[in-house]
């Protein structure tokens, strides 16, 4: 049974060629879409928007590829993108005293483990009174880290995005073999205050990690305006007194590893990830610190699927102009032009004016999210929305006015 929208195109006037037609049902359309946030996984999405365009055109090539920028749902993405295992393990929660099934991603071909910091120490993981980054602590997500030496792998991947901390890495540190004392010689426990107390810092004395890349979508340094206490302490749950006590933390925190370890993390474009957590990274476990969206393409062969693509779909809950700052749709378009594919992103919402998105090197964006619906409804209704603008996208661009 044919598609609605392609017997309102076949009927047109403007269709009556039998061989745009034929082209138009022998597509080749990449799905590339992010996760939309407290709602829909990158899974989901790219799967509702596949169905929506098999429906239209039943006989298009669809390749779904989901996406992540190196934030949470990360190891899921690639998993399913890249072919990949789950381990999983119980560790340490963004409390001291919670316990929470976490784990991380194997990639036994590639040998890389991929550890995502929202999975032990995640903001999701906690309810809104529990959100205090003077108390959470990253140190399970060191405890995954470690669980996954086992494996002996060739590289690290540690995804930063979606944390509850802001210990600068310390906890995650410390769970590694890192030891950190006090002025008076007593061991310094964790979360984000206890950072200010810090005096002397002690290499393990074992730690034989293979090489370690941060997967970051944000240049925040680690201080200052734009710093991790001042950006993301709110989100985090932070009060104005307390965004200055981890500020306070996180600039003697620099002072002491300049000095005793000799790594300048203080100014570093995206050392303030993760409430200090690249630049703990950096200093404690030699990492580097690398473009997510970049990582996320290359290990699930995205740059292969665009060939001869005719278009490729990407989107999110939100597009703004963050997106097209490191995020996920700016690292498809980026590879899109190489491949002089379009684009186009669907999404919860669209804040970007259409003659900047197209200069970016966006061909059209479609919002999920109409005027006359309320945010309660949109977030309720999603999937359903998420369908119905993909759609809009097949009627407007591939059936009855298709890029050139």
């Amino acid at each position: 049974m044919k598609s609605s929208l392609i017997r309102r195109c076949e009927n047109s006037e403007q269709h009556t060629n039998s061989n745009f037609a034929a082209k138009v049902r022998f597509m080749k359309i990449v799905i590339a879409m992010d996760s939309f946030k407290g709602t829909l996984s990158a899974q989901e999405a790219c799967s509702i928007v596949a169905t929506a365009i098999k429906e239209c055109l039943p006989d298009a090539q669809v390749v779904i590829k989901p996406m992540a920028d190196g934030g949470e749902g990360t190891a899921r993405a690639l998993i399913e993108a890249a072919g990949g295992r789950w381990i999983c393990r119980k560790v340490m929660g963004p409390l001291p005293d919670m316990i929470v099934d976490a784990g991380f991603a194997w990639f036994e071909k590639e040998r890389i483990a991929l550890i995502e910091t929202a999975s032990a120490s995640g903001i999701e993981l906690l309810s809104k009174s529990q959100l205090d980054p003077l108390k959470t602590t990253t140190y399970g997500t060191g405890r995954l880290i470690k669980a996954s030496m086992k494996y002996k792998p060739k590289k690290i991947l540690l995804a930063l995005g979606g944390s509850a901390t802001v210990d600068g890495g310390v906890g995650a540190a410390a769970a590694l073999g890192w030891e950190f004392f006090d002025a008076a010689g007593k061991k310094v426990s964790l979360g984000g205050a206890p950072v200010k107390s810090i005096e002397k810092i002690v290499k393990p004395r074992q730690l034989s990690l293979p090489k370690v890349e941060v997967l970051c979508d944000v240049d925040n340094p680690l201080c200052g305006k734009r710093g991790a206490a001042r950006v993301y302490g709110p989100q985090k749950g932070a009060t104005p007194e307390m965004i200055e006590e981890l500020e306070s933390s996180l600039s003697h925190l620099a002072k002491i590893i300049r000095k005793q370890l000799k790594v300048d993390i203080s100014i570093v474009p995206g050392a303030g990830s993760a409430g200090g957590f690249g630049a703990g990274a950096m200093a404690f476990m030699k990492g580097r610190l690398v473009s997510g969206i970049d990582v996320v393409m290359s290990m699930s062969k995205l740059a292969d699927a665009m060939r001869s693509a005719d278009w490729v779909l990407t989107g999110e809950g939100s597009f703004d102009l963050q997106s097209l700052r490191g995020k996920v749709v700016c690292g498809i378009t980026r590879m899109a032009k190489k491949s002089r594919v379009p684009v186009a992103v669907l999404a919860g919402q669209v804040k970007v004016a259409r003659r900047l998105y197209q200069k970016c090197g966006v061909f059209t964006a479609i919002a999920c999210r109409k005027p006359n619906n309320s945010f309660e409804y949109a977030m309720k209704n999603s999937r359903k929305l998420l369908f119905i603008a993909a759609e809009e996208f097949a009627e407007k661009n591939l059936l009855c006015h298709p890029a050139q």
